[in-house]
């Protein structure tokens, strides 16, 4: 009477000490032995990490135009966006329009008004952090050279 085989559990881990964003992707476990064909299992590792505001733009727009900030930040998992002008935060409202595109976000003032014009805070937070910076809206004014060019053509 045969007796039963021990099964050989064969156990690898990876260990990835201080793993950084670069080091995130698919990963291949491969076993094999001289009987079959190797067996592969792909593992899928993401690094998270709170957000880094890496772009922002200003701007400078005359009365009655359409006033554009614009905040672009990275983070895992994606971050959510929220801007405030001094400690108020703004919302889709008259004459405000927030979008939102992935790790970008666009403040869009229409008809800007003197009273719009000064200091914006674009905040980009996920479960790991936050971190914010400040954008303005600057008053454009016509330039004396640019209006004497015009007078000599």
């Amino acid at each position: 009477q045969p007796s039963a085989a021990e099964p050989l559990d064969g156990e690898e881990y990876l260990d990835i000490i201080g793993i950084m964003r670069n080091q995130a992707g698919r990963y291949e476990c491969k076993a094999s032995n001289d009987v079959a064909t190797p067996d592969v299992k792909y593992v899928n590792v993401v690094v998270s990490y709170p957000p880094t505001i890496k772009k922002t733009q200003s701007s400078e727009t005359p009365v009655g135009r359409m006033g554009t900030l614009q905040c672009d930040a990275t983070a895992v998992p994606t971050p959510e966006f929220e801007w405030y002008r001094d400690e108020k935060r703004l919302s889709n409202a008259q004459g405000i329009n927030i979008q939102i595109l992935g790790t970008t976000t666009i403040l869009m003032i229409a008809n800007v008004t003197e009273e719009d014009y000064g200091n914006y805070t674009c905040v980009a937070s996920n479960r790991l952090g936050v971190q914010n910076a400040s954008l303005f809206l600057y008053k454009y004014i016509e330039r004396e050279n640019q209006v004497t060019a015009k007078i000599k053509e």
